[in-house]
């Protein structure tokens, strides 16, 4: 679709191409075309860069559903139905899913099993020797020294990013809905708080109902809004916490190169693999000294973006503040790239758990690593109507891996009804007391 061929007009504006902005249209053009409503003629996405150019694009590509925030665990069951539609074109690599924890993680971690179950998403926990023995039939040269818990998800996996949207963007082609690349928006035109039109830098388009699906550009969209910058967050105790609505974080990820294939035991494409030893430090093998006081990383094999064989993975975030430099975004922002310990800390803790990997600093590819994610007060999503025509998508940075949000929001938008799995992530949770609490790990996004 050309730049000049922005519509006067539409009745739904979706704002951004990532994977929230595209499920959202595949799903809305299915859901208009069987309910006699409509079609994806309808439906317009603007992008100011192009499909997949935000988070979506350079996300490591885990799918999994280990979250200690409960409600996430619907939410991914009904992204594994998205991803199985089409798991060739949408590049999705069934493996599963494992997390290892020490002992003081042994509750957290059966209550995400049973809830995980109760919901229809099916998981293993090992505790203790089970555990460990667990792991060893999998990777003979894990080190299993401190790891206490390990869950297991049968169903998750890992996706390639870019085919992910190459896939999406064919189908919502296909079902009509018109994808307008480098269309910037400027700002809203509002008359008594409902949207009328968006001002882009090509014209003016008149809308029915938009929906914002803009990652780490939200804070921005988010302004122009008119909404104000903190918000007082309540909780089941009766406290209220002003907080800024949206904290930036520094996103730390990376690749590998590996000199033998990574197999497990029986010669397969191994689980994507997640450790968190919160009581464990990470040493650096070449000099003996303390990286960092905790272990978190997590790696699965590559899936694109690899000149040669090699695993992708990272770890925590950095947390940069209330306000952050988004463009340009990710390995062209000087800003924001990974820190120089942080192939240090990766591949130092990788060597730690498996013996494969001792001594694979050397192999680290030596590139641009950079990425920011825009974080809700509460660090677990937004999934809400914010004006009287406008929704929003704001996934405090767990969007690659729920495509199925895009699905749930097309049934409301045109059955009127909320999906129960987006209920519990509706804004007005700040003022009703039903702000999320902090979960027991280093991790935001928890």
């Amino acid at each position: 679709m050309t730049l000049t061929d922005l519509p006067k007009s539409t009745t739904y504006a979706i704002v951004g191409a990532g994977v929230h902005g595209l499920s959202t249209a595949l799903h809305l053009a299915r859901e208009l075309a069987a309910t006699g409503r409509g079609s994806g003629a309808d439906v317009v996405v603007l992008d100011k860069t192009a499909p997949g150019a935000g988070a979506t694009g350079i996300a490591c590509g885990c799918v999994r559903n280990f979250y200690m925030t409960e409600p996430l665990h619907d939410i991914l069951r009904h992204s594994l139905d998205v991803w199985m539609e089409d798991p060739v074109n949408y590049a999705f690599q069934q493996v599963g899913y494992i997390s290892c924890g020490e002992g003081n993680q042994i509750d957290d971690y059966g209550r995400i099993h049973r809830h995980q179950n109760d919901v229809g998403y099916p998981s293993d926990l090992y505790v203790g020797a089970e555990g460990k023995a667990f792991l060893k039939a999998i990777w003979p040269d894990f080190v299993t020294d401190g790891i206490d818990v390990v869950l297991h998800e049968k169903k998750s996996g890992y996706a390639g990013t870019r085919q992910f949207v190459r896939g999406l963007v064919e189908k919502c082609e296909a079902a009509g809905v018109r994808i307008l690349s480098g269309v910037e928006v400027l700002d809203y035109e509002s008359e008594n708080g409902t949207v009328r039109s968006i001002l882009t830098d090509r014209g003016r388009m008149k809308v029915d109902m938009v929906i914002l699906s803009v990652g780490a550009w939200v804070g921005k969209h988010w302004s122009l809004l008119g909404k104000p910058a903190t918000i007082s967050c309540g909780y089941a105790d009766g406290r209220a916490v002003e907080k800024d609505m949206w904290t930036y974080w520094r996103l730390l990820e990376g690749e590998v190169y590996v000199d033998e294939p990574y197999r497990t035991a029986i010669d397969g494409d191994p689980p994507v693999l997640h450790v968190e030893m919160m009581n464990t430090p990470v040493v650096d093998p070449a000099t003996g000294k303390e990286i960092q006081d905790h272990l978190y990383v997590y790696w699965k094999n590559g899936a694109e973006r690899m000149d040669r064989p090699g695993v992708q993975g990272g770890t925590i975030p950095i947390r940069i503040g209330p306000e952050a430099m988004i463009d340009p975004y990710g390995h062209a922002n000087d800003e924001y790239q990974a820190d120089d310990w942080f192939a240090d800390y990766m591949c130092a803790a990788m060597g730690q758990l498996m013996g494969r990997f001792e001594g694979c600093r050397k192999n680290f590819r030596e590139r641009r690593n950079g990425g920011v994610g825009a974080f809700t007060p509460d660090n677990v999503p937004v999934f809400d109507w914010i004006a009287p025509n406008v929704y929003m998508t704001a996934d405090s940075n767990h969007g690659f891996k729920m495509a199925g949000v895009g699905k749930l929001l097309a049934r409301e938008l045109v059955r009127g009804e909320t999906p129960a799995a987006l209920k519990p992530f509706a804004f007005t949770r700040f003022a009703e007391g039903r702000t999320f609490g902090a979960s027991n790990s280093h991790s935001p996004w928890v």
